[in-house]
């Protein structure tokens, strides 16, 4: 009886967790505003959907992507800083905590894509901080929760490859080698001395002659 009892238990746990499991089976790209798109229109003061409405019907996970379909007049910034995304701008925002994607091109009208991989669990803020974020206070931004899902695919999880860095060159490389001078002299002095008897013998022979002479 305790047997089968244990092995009830064993199924319905085992169904429990298929049914968690089957929630996330694969990594999924969210268009932002589905077909609407990322768009601000500055004349009505209107944004092409409910950024907040369509975020809260989506279901994040690490691995996944925010495709944003935009143009060069809005901004795409993340942000985990709750004070940054509830300013609006990101004049104050740290380099560590806040990322400017794309976008805010002078080039003004021109067609864009952003793809921004979610790489964090929890809470992440995103807006356009484009007319000094009066696109933003007029609803361009929308809050998320990342969960853990299937967890970071393997191109997301490596770190990227350090910047390159020329190798550093020697800074005597190219000069020719050191040359090493001789301080000392051969042992020569015994030369030195028999010239210098020979020396003296010739001029006493000179000597001599002009005496005699």
């Amino acid at each position: 009886m305790a047997m089968a009892l244990y092995l009830a238990m064993a199924a319905v746990a085992l169904l429990i967790s298929g049914a968690a499991s089957a929630g996330t089976t694969k990594y999924t790209n969210h268009t932002v505003g589905d077909t609407a798109g990322w768009f601000f229109n500055s004349t009505t003061n209107k944004t092409s959907a409910d950024f907040s409405a369509w975020a809260a019907k989506q279901t994040f996970n690490l691995g996944d992507y925010l495709i944003f379909r935009t143009i060069t007049n809005q901004t795409v910034i993340q942000t985990y800083n709750h004070t940054t995304y509830e300013s609006c701008i990101m004049d104050d925002a740290l380099d560590t905590d806040t990322f400017q994607y794309s976008g805010g091109s002078n080039e003004f009208g021109q067609a864009l894509t952003i793809s921004v991989p979610l790489t964090v669990e929890g809470s992440q803020y995103y807006f356009s901080d484009a007319d000094d974020g009066e696109q933003c206070q007029h609803g361009m931004a929308f809050e998320i929760k990342v969960g853990h899902g299937l967890g970071l695919p393997l191109s997301l999880s490596q770190p990227p490859p350090p910047p390159y860095a020329p190798p550093q060159v020697p800074a005597d490389e190219g000069q020719s080698p050191p040359i090493t001078l001789v301080t000392s002299q051969p042992n020569n002095g015994g030369m030195r001395a028999g010239a210098g008897i020979c020396c003296l013998f010739l001029l006493l022979v000179v000597m001599l002659s002009f005496l005699q002479a």
